[in-house]
Formats: structure tokens, C-alpha cells, sequence
């Protein structure tokens, strides 16, 4: 993958919403760049391409505040969009991995080991993921052939502060009857 830009906006949507937006991305730059010049910005919206987990926009400098905010409101507002399932738009500034361990290989009553869909079903479903978007599917590794343990590894996109990552560091949160560790 190539390195990130701060000219870079993520867009976090559904896979439906995704579609839909991409199915106009011409038309989406051309009104981005209209509403954002309506409120003399200087920033300019050069193309938009698809990620797993949404749209990136990529501008000619780096967006201020109120450059996010009109971005925001122009891809909420797009038609067949589901607005509740776009999240906050933000820079890209990292990508940065951390390791939860001490949850089960076999998924709890089944004998199959666990995948990347159960493991980003357990982050959607726990609070403290809530401001959390995925750089990438989780990568799932057996701990050893005798042990039923994994660990999980997962690439989150961080801000420069990375106050993210800091605010998963050492939490627990239980999967099933396991208490697992970040």
C-alpha cells in the first residue's frame, strides 16, 4: 500500500453506500469542489477512489476543520446514501497495528476456528471500538498447534496524536466467556 497523505479525507461507509457513491465519483469531486470553493476554501478535491472500508478523497492540500465539515455534509447529503452509516470524515495520518490476545481460536459451541467476519463482528458490537475504523481485515494467527488461543492482529487508521490507539492500550473486553487483552 502506498504511504498516506494528510491530503487524503477517509470516509467510512457500508459496502452498499460505497457502490452507490463510487457509481458518481465524477459528480461527487465536481460538487465537492463547488461547495468548497462556496465557502472560499482553497482546498480542491482532485479524485476520490475506493478502500475496504469506504471512500478516500484526495484534495490538493491538506483540509482544515470546516474543509471536513463541508465534505462531510456534501457525502451525507448524496443521494441513495444512507447518512447514519457514513462516519465522521477524517485525515489520514497512520496506520497503526495492535495485538489482542487471549481470545479462543475455535468459535465458542462450534468447532470451526474463528475468521476475519467474526473477528470485525466482535469490534462492532463492543463500545470501545466505537471511533475505531479498520485499516485492513484482522489477520487471525493460532498462538500453537496445542493451545486453542489466537491472536488477533488489526491496522487501524490513528490521528497524529494517536489518542486511538492510546485509548485501547491495555482494555479488556470479554468475548464470550473469555476475557481478552489489547
Amino acid at each position: 500500500m502506498k504511504r498516506l497523505s494528510r491530503k487524503q479525507v477517509i470516509v467510512s461507509m457500508n459496502g452498499d453506500n460505497k457502490t452507490k457513491f463510487m457509481k458518481n465519483s465524477s459528480n461527487h469531486v465536481a460538487n465537492l469542489n463547488k461547495a468548497l470553493k462556496n465557502i472560499k476554501s482553497d482546498i480542491m478535491v482532485n479524485f476520490i477512489h475506493q478502500e475496504q472500508s469506504g471512500v478516500t478523497i484526495v484534495t490538493n492540500k491538506v483540509a482544515f476543520p470546516l474543509d471536513l465539515q463541508t465534505i462531510k455534509q456534501h457525502v451525507k447529503t448524496a443521494n441513495n446514501i444512507e447518512a447514519e452509516e457514513v462516519k465522521i470524515s477524517e485525515l489520514s495520518q497512520s496506520k497503526l497495528y495492535l495485538k489482542i490476545t487471549g481470545i479462543p481460536y475455535l468459535g465458542e459451541f462450534t468447532n470451526t476456528h474463528i475468521n476475519s467476519d467474526y473477528v470485525e463482528d466482535i469490534i462492532k458490537k463492543n463500545y470501545i471500538f466505537n471511533n475505531i475504523t479498520l485499516a485492513s481485515r484482522p489477520h487471525i494467527i493460532k498462538v500453537s498447534s496445542k493451545l486453542d488461543i489466537a491472536i488477533i492482529w488489526l491496522d487501524i487508521w490513528n490521528i497524529q496524536s494517536e489518542s486511538k490507539a492510546k485509548s485501547l492500550i491495555n482494555r479488556y473486553f470479554n468475548v464470550g466467556s473469555f476475557i481478552t487483552t489489547i
